[in-house]
């Protein structure tokens, strides 16, 4: 099961960069434009991807017991100091925690809109900002230590 929602977790995440990538390009070419349906079930599409992969992500981190191993024979100090531990520990879980909370707020901001230009703006800078976030807490094949395939359920 955990190699089945590995490899769920890794495909959910190349989804969810080709959404938030629209839905900038979408916000961008549309400024000033009047919110339609479109726009929003867009937003919402990129939420429930977001939310799912972030629910597949905690479960992995909850229920697996590689963090709890980790936890218990390493003191945070020796965590913080060891970049792999760190990384998968810390870093990762904390970074794609913040991309997928300004994701929601620029959905909710969608959702609320009532000046376009405006609310286009922020869920911009929001898209991209979460976008960045995502992209730096990814383990990318060409990471030294933490590197990792780029579908990584799929030829383990």
């Amino acid at each position: 099961m955990y190699a089945g929602l590995l490899g769920l977790h890794s495909l959910l995440r190349w989804l969810l960069i080709i959404l938030l990538v629209k839905n900038i390009i979408c916000v961008n070419v549309q400024s000033g434009e009047r919110f339609a349906k479109n726009d929003k079930k867009s937003s919402l599409r990129l939420l429930i991807i977001a939310h799912i992969n972030l629910l597949i992500g905690f479960y992995q981190y909850f229920t697996v017991k590689l963090p709890k191993v980790m936890m218990e024979h390493f003191t945070m100090a020796d965590i913080m100091k060891t970049s792999n531990l760190r990384f998968w520990l810390v870093e990762h879980p904390t970074m794609m925690i913040l991309s997928i909370t300004l994701i929601t707020i620029a959905h909710i901001k969608a959702k609320k809109s009532v000046n376009a230009l405006k609310t286009q703006r922020l869920m911009s800078w929001l898209y991209i900002l979460a976008l960045i976030i995502m992209i730096a807490g990814i383990p990318w094949p060409f990471r030294e230590e933490i590197g990792r395939p780029l579908f990584r359920g799929l030829y383990q």
